[in-house]
């Protein structure tokens, strides 16, 4: 009652909330399914709240009269309200005069999900926006959903300032919408455990209130349909891309065919649509898990994946810098795959059992093993990063000197352009990094500079090679993550907008690295001396992990 009486007095949208997060407290959508116990439902909540004749439940009976969709139980709900005499707003009273006028849909490149805005005005004239966000990568389903109290105009207003390049918003049909979010509740009212935010499913009960009030008769988009001969006929244009012709042998066509697969029957069902959260459900759980088989075959997956996803972007025309953070998920992940599939994992039903029991609190890591095979292969991409075993067995935790540029092998004739470009890196690292990272810059263009002239000789702007040189250090030294620094921010700094990564690729070259062998989360520049202490001391400390397990 407290809690009713404190969300009565901040407002109506609070007292919304507030009776919908009751409302789905006893949902028995939220019950577990495996449990045998009775648990309450929206009834017993109902004659709680009839049974005591104040001011508070009078609104709360007022509220659930509106939001539930059970014309009886509205009915009973309203022959009580007809008894009651305490005082209730009018933006309650009324709920049944609110008007969904408008919907809006901010959609993005990759495919994972889209933000539906619905637009509400009250009886009383008091607007707010119901924000719900439709997961695909689920099944299409809601992911989440908050009310905001402000109309949808001024909540577009604060957004459209922070929208990315490859996101858009649009004008939604509203019976489309309804459709689509009616069915995307639906799915995930039957996941267990269920879904849930900091505000779901709490609001689900005024947001399918909300819903109802668009236009029916709208349909939910058709899935995309695969069948055999165009999943074959897609493999056999990967197979001759350039993306994929090193790859065509047996086990990477079998392979192939796992991930044709994950991608018709999950998710939105399109084989071609690879975005960083989508490669972390297929390389943590769904190819581990689906697929029985050795680990020497399972571990040629990644390499594949990453050349099927540059193939599939580039038919989809998916901008460079979107390629790259998907790309850069595989990196994330592989190190965990390449762990479970070489575990004595449980697969198939076995494996929601075990998933089931985790839900209960049973600590189940003891299905998860390393062997020498994984420290064989982890140790092999701590060698890379630095040059050898002998430079990983070496590494030290000092930091870089704060030196200056050398310029005794530069040829004259591009001093100006490479100090154009050492001048623009400088700063950065200053600004953005520290003295370390400015030394490993330095040490990283100077290679350059001697080891391939011709990057200085071509026509170019100094701001993009320049963000180029940054880029490669700060990403070999791990200093560039979504919680930090983001690479978005630090192309920012110079003014550069889009990738960088095919312009870092001659620099990269001229160090003597293959740009396109860089893959893992301990990637490096084949050399100790361009990497930060912060990050030697990192490889140091999984460098002695896994060789004390060897």
């Amino acid at each position: 009652m407290v809690v009713l009486r404190e969300a009565l007095r901040a407002g109506s949208i609070e007292f919304l909330e507030a009776i919908s997060t009751l409302m789905s407290a006893v949902d028995a959508r939220g019950r577990d399914p495996f449990s045998r116990e009775e648990e309450p439902g929206l009834d017993d909540l109902i004659e709680s709240f009839i049974e005591v004749d104040i001011a508070e439940t009078t609104a709360a009976l007022t509220v659930i009269s509106t939001l539930v969709p059970d014309e009886l139980m509205a009915a009973k709900v309203g022959r009580e309200l007809s008894r009651r005499r305490q005082p209730v707003p009018d933006a309650l009273t009324r709920l049944d005069e609110a008007e969904v006028s408008r919907v809006m849909e901010m959609t993005e490149t990759l495919g994972d999900g889209d933000d539906y805005f619905l637009d509400v005005t009250l009886a009383t004239g008091e607007q707010m926006t119901a924000l719900v966000y439709v997961d695909h990568n689920l099944g299409t389903v809601v992911k989440d959903a908050f009310l905001i109290p402000a109309g949808m105009a001024e909540v577009i207003e604060r957004v459209m300032p922070a929208l990315s390049s490859d996101q858009f918003l649009t004008e939604a049909d509203p019976a489309t919408a309804r459709a689509v979010i009616t069915e995307a509740i639906d799915g995930g009212a039957r996941f267990w455990p269920p879904i849930t935010s900091d505000s779901w499913p709490q609001c689900r009960p005024v947001v399918e209130w909300l819903v109802r009030r668009l236009p029916a008769g709208g349909s939910v988009p058709d899935r995309p349909s695969w069948d055999q001969e165009h999943l074959a006929a897609l493999a056999e244009d990967f197979f001759v891309s350039a993306d994929g012709r090193e790859l065509d042998h047996a086990d990477e066509r079998g392979l192939l065919e796992s991930l044709l697969w994950f991608g018709t029957d999950y998710g939105p069902g399109n084989p071609l649509r690879w975005s960083p959260v989508n490669v972390e459900m297929l390389l943590t759980d769904w190819l581990p898990r689906k697929v029985m088989a050795d680990p020497e075959f399972l571990a040629k997956a990644p390499r594949l994946l990453r050349g099927f996803i540059r193939f599939c972007h580039r038919e989809r025309r998916i901008p460079t810098e979107l390629t790259a953070s998907t790309l850069a998920s595989v990196d994330r992940w592989e190190p965990d795959y390449q762990r479970a599939i070489r575990s004595d994992r449980p697969q198939g039903p076995a494996a929601l059992v075990a998933r089931l029991l985790d839900q209960d609190g049973l600590d189940t890591d003891d299905r998860f093993f390393d062997d020498d095979h994984l420290d064989d292969y982890i140790l092999r991409m701590l060698d890379g990063s630095v040059g050898g075993r002998d430079a990983l067995i070496s590494l030290d935790r000092e930091p870089l000197p704060d030196e200056p540029f050398d310029w005794q092998a530069v040829p004259e004739d591009i001093r100006e352009r490479v100090a154009e470009v050492l001048e623009l890196s400088d700063r950065c690292a200053v600004e953005l990094l520290d003295t370390e990272h400015r030394t490993a810059m330095r040490r990283f263009l100077a290679r350059a500079s001697v080891n391939d002239p011709t990057i200085f000789r071509r026509k170019g702007a100094p701001e993009r090679a320049a963000a180029a040189v940054a880029w490669a250090v700060a990403r070999a030294n791990g200093s560039l993550s979504v919680y930090g620094l983001q690479t978005q921010e630090l192309l920012a700094w110079f003014g550069v907008k889009g990738s960088v990564s095919q312009r870092a690729e001659p620099f990269l070259r001229a160090n003597g690295v293959d740009p396109h062998a860089q893959f893992g989360p301990w990637q490096g520049l084949g050399d100790p001396g361009l990497l930060v202490s912060r990050h030697r001391g990192a490889l140091i400390e999984k460098r002695d992990q896994h060789l004390s397990s060897t």
